[in-house]
């Protein structure tokens, strides 16, 4: 005779969802032990013992520091070594590359200088710079934060994610607004907004900007439920992904139409076209790294144990 099963909570469905454990009949024997005096099953026993037997295997002990295994012990919380294998390399070429596209674009617009309004042209040079800064490097790390500091508890990595997008909101502000003075105050004006880079980079913008007040009041101020921020979190995390992409697309289609208005003698290669063009190879290795190590399923952040219990973790956790 079957044992009955106990009631899974709608709450706890959706954190579940949220948590990646679907099966009712295995949140409901989770439900059963964290409300206390639920016998262990069958199945139980089957799934300790094997646990206890693979933690029994030569290099499955904890990992420490100067000492020899492969994996990081899972009672601890933690993604196996073996999954991690080229993690590092990778991130250390990803974040290489983002500082040399830094590099690279501060040269270019430093080569004549920076102004404000009253020197338009000038003030032109800052909104290149901070944008590849703010919605490229800096929003491809916020990206990647829970990938790299897997090791540390879910609401920290939350608070960093959250303050590294907020940098980026000052610079993105400021290129905004030294784009268009470099328009508004040229003689003659320039049109604004005509241009498939400012069609696709201003779409950008207003889907980062509205991800950001989302992503803040479902996620951490004031945090709604786990039921409706597992319905938020799919969406979350592919919009985060398809802004990042916008991003390096609007900044590549910038940097062609510049060459082309700015270079006439273009075809040439001068200098400053193989400078541009460098720019726009570095920025696509540094978006497809990212896509990698973010996407890549081996490199997924396994839960910690002091995330907090999935049944019972608060809206912030």
């Amino acid at each position: 005779m079957a044992e009955p099963q106990t009631p899974v909570p709608e709450a706890v469905r959706a954190k579940g969802v949220e948590d990646g454990v679907v099966d009712d009949e295995l949140l409901g024997r989770l439900v059963a032990v964290v409300q206390g005096g639920a016998p262990p099953t069958q199945q139980d026993a089957v799934v300790q013992g094997a646990t206890q037997a693979a933690t029994a295997l030569p290099g499955t002990q904890d990992k420490k520091a100067g000492e020899g295994g492969g994996y990081i012990n899972m009672d601890a919380g933690g993604t196996p070594q073996q999954l991690l294998k080229g993690f590092n390399p990778l991130l250390v070429l990803t974040e290489g590359l983002g500082l040399l596209l830094v590099a690279l674009v501060a040269v270019w617009c430093g080569q004549k200088g920076f102004g404000w309004r009253a020197y338009p042209s000038l003030e032109f040079n800052w909104h290149p710079l901070l944008m590849v800064i703010a919605l490229i490097f800096l929003n491809g790390n916020a990206i990647l934060t829970f990938r790299v500091l897997r090791n540390n508890r879910k609401v920290l990595l939350k608070y960093i994610h959250g303050g590294i997008q907020c940098l980026t909101l000052p610079l993105i502000i400021i290129g905004l607004v030294a784009v268009f003075d470099s328009h508004n105050f040229n003689v003659p004006p320039t049109p604004n907004l005509y241009t498939l880079h400012s069609w696709i980079g201003l779409g950008a913008v207003i889907l980062f900007f509205s991800q950001y007040v989302v992503g803040l009041t479902a996620f951490l101020f004031p945090g709604l439920s786990a039921e409706y921020r597992s319905i938020i979190l799919p969406y979350h995390v592919f919009n985060g992904v398809a802004i990042f992409a916008l991003s390096v697309g609007a900044s590549l289609i910038g940097l062609n139409e510049k060459a082309f208005f700015a270079l006439p003698n273009y075809g040439q290669l001068p200098g400053e076209a193989v400078l541009i063009n460098m720019i726009g190879v570095v920025m696509v290795l540094f978006a497809l790294l990212v896509g990698l190590l973010v996407t890549k399923a081996e490199f997924k952040r396994t839960p910690l144990p002091e995330d907090g219990s999935p049944l019972l973790a608060s809206s912030r956790q």
